[in-house]
């Protein structure tokens, strides 16, 4: 399995309608983060909600000067392209993005909180920061990206390092499947039908 896919990880406003304030995306090859990546922030038109602001930790005045979404969508789109992605609890990721980048549609996107349920089940949480933690990958994703839980770079490669830990033992044959079951837009796809 050598497939490029970016790990993508998107923090937003807390307001409604929400608005990307912070974006990242780490390259990966197969299952392993080749070191390629990029990080934005935005600047929200209505501002970031202090309750968003104490998860993220990114306040208005951190993104007082940078551009506001619309001025880069052509940028984001030409890094993201139509390659697969993979984030916890991707469909956030694919909901605000498809939104933001009008047209724009992964090829796959892979959820590492679906595929923790079914590998994991013995774990009483499955949400991004308690696996990291309990799996011992946290501390990799702070040194490669200088981050800590809920910045966009450090959820991206954590969310990475977690797909890399979960299917690294698998069979090739049992890591297409485990990754097929876990892209939601086949299964929101299948839903519709």
């Amino acid at each position: 399995m050598s497939e490029i896919m970016w790990a993508v990880d998107v923090e937003g406003s807390g307001k409604s309608p929400p608005e990307i304030v912070e974006l990242a995306i780490a390259e990966m090859e197969g299952l392993t983060l080749t070191g390629r990546s990029k990080h934005w922030r935005f600047r929200s038109k209505n501002g970031i909600s202090p309750i968003a602001s104490r998860i993220h930790g990114i306040w208005d005045e951190d993104v007082g000067d940078a551009p506001e979404f619309e001025d880069v969508v052509d940028d984001v789109l030409l890094w993201l392209e139509d390659k697969p992605i993979v984030g916890h609890n991707v469909k956030v990721e694919v909901d605000i993005l498809s939104q933001a980048l009008e047209g724009w549609k992964p090829a796959a996107a892979y959820d590492t909180l679906k595929i923790a349920r079914r590998l994991l089940p013995a774990e009483e949480k499955h949400g991004l920061e308690h696996l990291g933690s309990k799996l011992g990958l946290s501390l990799e994703a702070g040194k490669i990206t200088g981050g800590k839980a809920h910045s966009a770079p450090y959820d991206a490669v954590l969310s990475a390092l977690l797909l890399d830990h979960m299917l690294r033992d698998q069979t090739e044959h049992d890591r297409r499947s485990i990754l097929a079951d876990a892209d939601i837009l086949v299964s929101a796809q299948g839903s519709l039908l």
